[in-house]
């Protein structure tokens, strides 16, 4: 059997079940894991990360194959898939714990996203400043089993219908061709 060249990538865009449901339709995606990361609690629980209290931002760490998706085209759904302009801050979700933030596996990982950061920011892609983190990767705490896969097993829940839906109709549509096929 092919062993398969892995690399991870590790994202917070607002509520970890959106970034999960977007990221886990890439092709290239091996696994999407939900969770907590960048803070000084250890094996923090989801209550006591909704607090703000323990520097932790809701995250997917993205396994992903370099030979099928590339760190760059990982960014540019992140760019496009949350707003990079607003502080602790997506939609309804407020606090530090919804940051934007980008963890860094490698040197090479955070050159990419700080070139792509300074590119979109030059290009003033966005009406404000992106205040985007790009932070070295820390520990990464796995979010209780109910936050995992969470959007295809609640899609009916209200969350799910006026956040995530739209969401991923938006990213289908732009992403289109880096969608897996089933």
């Amino acid at each position: 059997m092919e062993k398969k060249n892995i690399e991870f990538a590790t994202f917070g865009a607002g509520c970890f079940w959106c970034v999960e449901a977007i990221f886990s339709q890439l092709n290239g995606v091996v696994s999407v894991g939900t969770g907590y990361s960048g803070g000084t609690t250890a094996n923090p629980t989801y209550e006591q990360v909704c607090t703000g209290e323990t520097g932790h931002a809701e995250v997917c760490l993205i396994e992903y194959e370099p030979s099928k998706i590339s760190f760059t085209e990982l960014l540019e759904v992140f760019w496009r898939t949350h707003n990079p302009t607003t502080l602790n801050r997506q939609g309804h979700d407020v606090g530090t714990q919804y940051r934007s933030v980008i963890f860094y596996h490698s040197d090479s990982q955070k050159v990419i996203a700080e070139k792509y950061r300074k590119k979109l920011d030059d290009e003033k892609i966005f009406d404000s400043p992106i205040v985007t983190e790009i932070s070295p990767a820390t520990e990464f705490y796995s979010a209780e089993n109910e936050h995992h896969n969470y959007y295809n097993n609640n899609s009916e829940q209200a969350y799910c219908q006026f956040t995530i839906t739209p969401k991923l109709d938006k990213f289908k549509y732009i992403f289109a061709d880096k969608i897996k096929k089933i």
